[in-house]
């Protein structure tokens, strides 16, 4: 008797949860729902519960939030109401934030956990690994989360942008670490039989460009992928788009397709995510807001616009609508790119006061970027550019802009210094040697003469070079061609007159991987030189 009770009651459980789930989809929740979410606040990262009754947003820069208006977001809450509006945000309490950045990646298919973009500690203070977490609702509320270990993890940004599956084995994310193709990359992580996260994989260059790539999550078959990019011709600054997963290697993707008009627009579109069963998706863009993000609904019932000739295939049940839109663009005469963005400090997220210099074989700027308003400036769209951004007090950083064959008229670009502290640790990732031999590549020399002029700008500060190699060879070998190296960088920079006296270095071979050596493409990652600041 006892039995057949149990299995009755998770009968009407399962009923009622796709009464709920057809009412939903059937009303049609819309935009208008959205009126008491959408604040004069920064909405981002919004994810809604498997049952769809509630939806989670990060708030940035709230007074209420954990850490004041200098916090980067905390995870706030919205019930969806017997008329089908959503209610006004409600904070989620310090179970669930901390004073770094905190968002839903997702949950379990029956809603019992939630993972958690960010690591905790006891106190609730930033922790410096970042990751995931997972919480269990206890059936009073969120228990403290705990934080998943993922091998080789790193990520450089203020923020960490991605979503974990409803199977719950795979955690796609958009990190800025050792290897990007660009600033931001796509990476997945996949839980193995033994509960265990894998080691971050590269989603491969189809995907990513050498600009941003951000905010990814994936359909509920995990073959498809949905992500904002900046680095490809699109509406505005951020555009969604969507590839297929061609086989599960997870490098093997489909050309990315941009969603469209009734998605993008000349604002920054983020944070796409898709719920075939409600009728709906939801992402945010900065469209007719006042610069922040708003969040906004897109109702599966509406027609999608492509790009030119693309074919769009709709299914509703049974049927197939196919349709094809063409969109004739007119040429552009001036060949210039608008470039624009801010500079960030790494350990805060705060915006910084600094100087961005961008230079080719025959064009030279500077352009200011200030704490308030960040940076613009227009450049041709002919050349490959090296960008150095400095800032007083901050260790300078170059990266490679390549824009010869780029389409769009507006280019966000968004960098993170350093600041100058005992223990801050720069990969030169530049710097790069002949094969075996301490031979210094040409391309090593500017980011060489980077560091040059920050210990001229900065005449206290001591630092410690520390080169390393991949595991192959002969341990002791690997240890003194890592010494070999750093002696060769020290004669460097002590030629370009900084004093010996302030550059110490060791080579550790092998010691420390920051990625596995299991692949040539990681194993590259492996053999750098990096310096630490000792004393300041």
């Amino acid at each position: 008797m006892q039995f057949l009770k149990q299995h009755f009651m998770k009968f009407v459980f399962t009923l009622v949860f796709t009464l709920s789930l057809f009412t939903l989809s059937a009303q049609r929740i819309n935009n208008s729902s959205l009126q008491l979410v959408n604040t004069t606040y920064d909405e981002l990262n919004p994810v809604v519960s498997p049952d769809g009754r509630m939806l989670y947003v990060t708030v940035a820069n709230h007074p209420q939030n954990i850490g004041g208006i200098k916090d980067l977001g905390d995870i706030w809450f919205s019930r969806l109401t017997e008329t089908n509006q959503w209610s006004a945000l409600i904070h989620g309490g310090n179970q669930l934030n901390n004073k770094a950045f905190n968002g839903v990646a997702g949950f379990s298919s029956d809603g019992s956990e939630v993972y958690l973009l960010s690591h905790y500690d006891a106190a609730g203070n930033i922790t410096k690994t970042q990751g995931i977490a997972v919480s269990t609702n206890n059936g009073s509320g969120w228990s403290t989360p705990q934080n998943i270990s993922i091998p080789y993890f790193q990520n450089k940004s203020s923020m960490l942008s991605g979503s974990v599956s409803q199977n719950q084995n795979l955690f796609v994310y958009s990190a800025d670490t050792y290897g990007t193709k660009g600033v931001d990359d796509l990476y997945v992580s996949i839980k193995g039989n033994d509960g265990k996260w894998g080691e971050p994989k590269n989603l491969g260059s189809t995907l990513n460009t050498q600009f941003q790539e951000l905010s990814p999550s994936l359909s509920a078959d995990g073959k498809t992928i949905y992500f904002s990019s900046n680095g490809r011709k699109g509406s505005g600054s951020f555009d969604v788009y969507s590839a297929s997963r061609l086989d599960d290697s997870w490098t093997n993707w489909s050309a990315p397709v941009n969603l469209g008009s009734n998605v993008n627009t000349d604002g920054r579109e983020l944070f796409y995510r898709t719920y075939p069963e409600l009728g709906f998706s939801i992402f945010t863009t900065t469209k007719d807001s006042d610069g922040y993000g708003n969040i906004k609904i897109y109702t599966f019932d509406e027609p999608i616009v492509k790009d030119t000739a693309e074919v769009i295939v709709l299914k509703n049940n049974s049927d197939t609508v196919v349709k094809i839109v063409e969109i004739v663009r007119a040429p552009e005469d001036d060949k210039v790119v608008r470039i624009y963005g801010r500079v960030n400090d790494s350990k805060t997220g705060e915006s910084i006061n600094a100087k961005i210099t961008v230079s080719s074989s025959d064009f030279n700027r500077a352009i200011p970027a200030t704490s308030s308003n960040g940076y613009q400036s227009s450049i041709p769209s002919t050349s490959k550019y090296v960008l150095k951004i400095e800032s007083s007090g901050y260790v300078s950083a170059l990266e490679n802009l390549d824009i010869h064959s780029y389409e769009m008229k507006d280019l966000e670009l968004n960098f993170t210094l350093q600041p100058v502290a005992v223990g801050t640790t720069v990969n030169m990732k530049n710097v790069l040697f002949e094969q075996g031999k301490t031979t210094l590549l040409s391309e090593s020399y500017t980011e060489l003469d980077l560091v040059v002029s920050f210990l001229q700008s900065n005449p206290k500060v001591k630092i410690e070079l520390e080169g390393y190699t991949d595991n192959r060879g002969i341990p002791g070998q690997n240890v003194k061609l890592s010494q070999a190296r750093v002696d060769k960088v020290k004669s460097y920079l002590v030629s370009k007159g900084v004093s010996k006296k302030r550059i110490a270095g060791k080579g550790y071979g092998g010691a420390n991987p920051i990625a596995s050596n299991e692949s040539e493409e990681t194993r590259q990652l492996n053999r750098r030189v990096e310096f630490t600041i000792k004393k300041f």
